[in-house]
């Protein structure tokens, strides 16, 4: 890299050994960070019951619903950082790095706020089984006070993926996850403290994780955190959120629809809640393989267009879409494989499992469609436009996913239905960010501002 700066440079050497190197150490973050719900699962449903089991699936909605909106600006540190630091200009990460910080804090706060005024009026609007409400709002109202470690961590995780360090973010969430699963043995089988002990469980090991990223950036050789510079620059805000905004109002709209489509899952029963509850971590190996190969494609381009160098950042697109497609599929087919006993993991149940099953049967096969989605909107994200990336989320994958189902809800709805809503807008949102793409690809101007 430039000598100003200190991280890996990825506007040099193999396109596709860097795109692995770089995209593994993704997934295992990825993968690792969701783990903890997971984990909280496999904790509750084995030691407290299919009750508790269900009370967590609801609460993950909300929880990815109101994250999912500040991760985005995590996004826009990544994207802005990774500009800078293909052009060599180590003074501007330096204040990128200050005002990423400085936006977390607040956003967490904002964040936890937020979401413990709303748990109750969100479990009421999703028609919360009575049985389940007092466990749900409980464990809602814990895990909140988490949030702000929980965007920190995406932010700090932002700034190293920017200078093209994705091993450092994998280290802290590793460290986290091994907490969080002592913690909730220590909550949940030591002291009996109910669905409230994998709350705070989540709490510490998420505070964990934060904890060592900041350590590391206060650290850095180069690019060092001082408290005392903290400071909202007002150009470096204006690249953030001119990226982060729509990537989150994406993030936010996606959680919306699984939240309608959740209210429909809820009327058919604990069991089927249960077994949906399921399937949304069963199915984290494909969607996070396919996610760190976008998050790759956002990175790469964003450091190569930035250096001028934009065969090498379309040749990382292609890659990262060759290397989905394979992945996607033996995943899915291993997954498809075991899924009877992938289930029997989270419950026992074998009403639990047989719906389970129907849904993975018609979803798996059609999984590495989403491939293109996130490739493609990776990659236009990268080149400073994430507003089409949006306006397509928002038409398909909201829009139109909301009025088949509106429509097959006129009908009454089975779990079949529902599933085959998922393969159906995945593909209507590949085509059009496929299109999206090679529209952005031919344009010379970039998105964000000429100072970022």
């Amino acid at each position: 890299m430039k000598s100003v700066c200190s991280g890996n440079d990825l506007t040099q050497g193999s396109i596709a050994k860097g795109v692995v190197l770089f995209a593994l150490p993704l997934l295992g973050s990825s993968v690792v960070q969701q783990l903890y719900a997971t984990v909280d699962l496999l904790f509750v449903g084995n030691v407290l019951g299919s009750g508790p089991l269900a009370a967590v699936g609801i609460s993950t909605l909300l929880i990815s619903c109101l994250i999912g909106f500040f991760v985005g600006l995590s996004v826009g540190v990544n994207v802005v950082i990774a500009r800078f630091f293909g052009r060599g200009l180590a003074e501007d990460v330096a204040r990128a790095i200050h005002t990423a910080m400085l936006l977390g804090v607040l956003g967490g706060i904002i964040l936890a706020a937020l979401g413990i005024v709303i748990a109750p009026y969100y479990l009421q609007l999703m028609a919360t089984p009575r049985e389940i409400y007092t466990d749900a709002l409980c464990y809602l109202q814990i895990y909140f006070l988490s949030m702000v470690s929980v965007v920190l961590y995406n932010q700090a995780a932002g700034i190293f993926r920017g200078i093209g360090d994705s091993i450092t973010p994998l280290i802290a969430q590793i460290a986290g996850g091994i907490f969080n699963i002592g913690m909730n043995a220590f909550f949940l089988i030591v002291l009996e403290y109910g669905i409230a002990g994998s709350a705070y469980a989540t709490f510490i090991s998420q505070s964990v994780a934060a904890g060592i990223l900041l350590c590391k950036l206060i650290s850095h050789p180069v690019f060092r955190l001082r408290f005392s510079e903290l400071k909202l620059h007002k150009d470096i805000v204006q690249g953030i959120l001119l990226i982060g905004i729509p990537t989150g109002l994406q993030s936010l709209v996606i959680t919306l629809s699984n939240v309608f489509i959740q209210h429909h899952i809820d009327l058919l029963g604990t069991s089927t809640i249960a077994a949906f509850s399921a399937y949304f971590k069963i199915e984290l190996p494909i969607y996070y393989a396919i996610v760190s190969l976008g998050q790759a494609a956002t990175t790469y381009v964003a450091q190569n267009h930035a250096a001028g160098l934009e065969k090498r950042a379309r040749k990382a697109t292609s890659i990262c879409l060759m290397l989905g497609l394979g992945v996607s599929i033996i995943l899915a087919g291993v997954l498809l494989a075991f899924g009877q006993w992938a289930f029997w993991v989270f419950s026992q149940d074998t009403t639990v499992i047989a719906i389970g099953v129907s849904i993975i049967t018609i979803t798996f096969p059609c999984y590495w469609i989403y491939v293109f989605l996130e490739v493609f909107a990776g990659s236009i994200r990268g080149r400073g436009n994430s507003v089409g990336p949006m306006i397509i989320i928002l038409a398909n994958i909201c829009i139109l996913r909301t009025v088949l189902l509106g429509i097959l809800s006129t009908f009454g709805a089975t779990v079949e239905d529902i599933a085959w809503l998922y393969p159906v807008t995945w593909l209507s949102t590949s085509v059009c960010m496929a299109i999206c793409y090679g529209v952005v690809i031919n344009k010379k101007a970039s998105r964000i501002p000429k100072c970022v």
